[in-house]
C-alpha cells in the first residue's frame, strides 16, 4: 500500500469507465460469445469509491488497504477468469487474462499475488460451475497453465527483488542520516556547554577590561561596538545549538517512525501539544515567533502520543516559515474546530502556496519541491512523517492550497469514545 496508494485514484479513474466501455467493444464492435453488462457495472461500482479515498471519513480510511485488496480481487483474477471460462478460452480472453496477471504483478508482492490469484480463480470457477449451461472440460485448459504460472512466479520474483532493493536503499539512507545526526549532536552539546561556562565568567572579564581601560593599563584596545556585541554572542551560540539539536531531533523522529516507535496511545490535550510546539520550536528571532497566531480559546482531547504530534507541528511550522520567507509575506494561523468527521486542527499560512501539479504528491516519502529550484525543504520525509503519525492516531491529514495565496493543512482526530 505504501507504494500503490498514490496511484489508487488514477487506476480507479481509468478502471471505472473501462468496464462499461469494453462491454460495447466485445458486445457490439467485435462480438464475443459471452458478455455481461451487469457484471461490468458491478466492477464499475466497486472502484468508484476508490476515486474519492482522500475524502473518506477517518474511520473508513483505516480500511482502504482491505477494500483495495478485495476490489482488485474482483476486478482482476475473478472477473477475467470468469469471462475466460464463459468464452471458452477464446484468443481475446486468453490475452486479456494474461494482461490481468501482469497488472496483478505490478500491484502485489509475491505472497499476496499467489493468494489473490488462487482465491480469484477458485471463486471464478465456482461461479462458472453454478452459472454455465454445461460442465467445463478442464483438459482443454491445462496447456495454458504453464504460461500463467511462469508469468506469476517470474514476474512476482522480479517485482519482489525490486521492492527489496528499494527497501534496502531506504534502510541505508535512514541509517546514514541517523548516524550523522548522532555525530553532530556531540559537538553541539560541547559548544553549548562551553558557551554556558563562558556566560558565567564573561561579565567579570568585560568589567575587568573596562576598569583596566579606565585606569590606562596596558591592554589591547577593543572597539566599543565589538565590546557591546559580546554580551549577546553567547546567548546566540546557545540559541543556535538548541536550534540545531531540535532539527536533529526532528530528523531522527522522522526517520524512526515505525511499529517499534508506536507505543500505547494516551489521552492528550491538543492545547498542550500546540503550546509545547510553539514554545520549544527554535525560532530564529522573536519576530519570527510572532508570526504564529494561536488562541487557545477552545480545546479537545484526542488519543495519541504528545511527542509525535509536537514533531508533526514542528514540521508544519518549519515548512510554513520557509514558504513565508520565500514569499516575503504572510503569517501562520492555528485554529481548532469540530466537524461531523471529527475534531480538527487547521494550520494555515499565507506564504507562496503550492501549485496544483505538486499538491497530490506532497505526502509521498522523498518527494521534495521548491518554487525556485533550490534545495527546497530537505529530503522530503517531513510530511510523510506527519501522515504516518496521523494515520497511527486513527486520523488523517489533508492539504488545500492556492499558489501565491495560502496553504492549509487540516489534521482530523477521531472523537474519543465515551463509556
Amino acid at each position: 500500500m505504501q507504494h500503490i496508494e498514490s496511484r489508487i485514484v488514477v487506476i480507479s479513474i481509468i478502471t471505472v469507465p473501462a468496464f462499461p466501455l469494453y462491454y460495447f467493444i466485445w458486445h457490439d464492435l467485435f462480438p464475443q460469445p459471452y458478455e455481461s453488462l451487469s457484471l461490468r457495472l458491478i466492477g464499475c461500482a466497486v472502484f468508484i469509491p476508490l476515486i474519492f479515498i482522500r475524502h473518506w471519513p477517518s474511520w473508513a480510511g483505516k480500511h482502504i488497504s482491505i477494500y483495495w485488496y478485495f476490489a482488485t480481487l474482483f476486478g482482476l483474477p475473478f472477473f477475467f477468469t470468469f469471462m475466460l471460462l464463459m468464452n471458452a478460452a477464446s484468443t481475446v480472453w486468453l490475452m486479456s487474462a494474461l494482461i490481468a496477471v501482469f497488472f496483478m504483478i505490478l500491484i502485489n508482492d509475491l505472497s499476496n499475488l499467489i493468494v489473490q490469484f488462487v482465491i480469484g480463480v477458485g471463486l471464478a470457477y465456482f461461479a462458472y460451475s453454478l452459472y454455465a449451461p454445461q460442465s467445463l472440460t478442464l483438459v482443454n485448459y491445462w496447456i495454458y497453465l504453464p504460461i500463467y504460472f511462469f508469468a506469476i512466479i517470474g514476474g512476482g520474483l522480479l517485482n519482489f527483488s525490486s521492492t527489496m532493493l528499494q527497501q534496502e536503499r531506504l534502510r541505508v539512507m535512514l541509517t546514514t542520516a541517523s548516524n550523522i545526526a548522532h555525530e553532530l549532536r556531540t559537538p553541539l552539546l560541547g559548544i553549548k556547554g562551553g558557551a554556558a561556562g563562558l556566560q558565567q565568567y564573561l561579565p567579570t572579564l568585560l568589567e575587568s577590561y573596562r576598569l583596566a581601560s579606565e585606569h590606562n593599563l596596558n591592554v589591547a584596545p577593543i572597539r566599543l561596538v565589538h565590546l557591546n556585541s559580546m554580551h549577546g554572542v553567547l546567548d546566540r551560540i546557545e540559541s543556535e545549538a538548541d536550534h540545531s539539536n531540535t532539527i536533529i531531533d526532528m530528523l531522527l523522529m522522522n526517520t524512526r517512525l515505525s511499529s517499534s516507535t508506536m507505543r500505547a496511545l494516551d489521552i492528550c490535550s491538543i492545547n498542550k501539544c500546540v503550546a509545547t510546539a510553539i514554545e520549544r520550536y527554535p525560532f530564529a528571532t522573536e519576530k519570527e515567533k510572532q508570526l504564529v497566531k494561536w488562541s487557545n480559546t477552545s480545546e479537545f482531547k484526542f488519543r495519541g502520543i504528545e511527542l509525535l504530534l509536537v514533531h508533526v507541528l514542528f514540521n508544519l511550522i518549519k515548512n510554513s516559515l520557509y514558504h513565508i520567507s520565500k514569499a516575503g509575506k504572510g503569517d501562520i494561523e492555528i485554529t481548532l474546530r469540530s466537524t461531523p468527521q471529527g475534531n480538527e486542527l487547521v494550520f494555515r499560512d499565507a506564504g507562496t502556496g503550492i501549485p496544483p501539479s505538486v499538491l497530490p504528491h506532497i505526502f509521498t516519502r522523498f518527494y521534495s519541491w521548491s518554487s525556485d529550484n533550490d534545495s527546497g525543504l530537505g529530503a522530503g520525509i517531513g510530511l510523510a512523517f506527519c501522515r504516518s503519525v496521523m494515520n497511527s492516531f486513527g486520523g488523517k491529514i489533508s492539504c488545500e492550497s492556492r499558489a501565491g495565496e495560502y496553504t492549509e493543512f487540516v489534521l482530523t482526530f477521531p472523537f474519543l469514545e465515551t463509556a
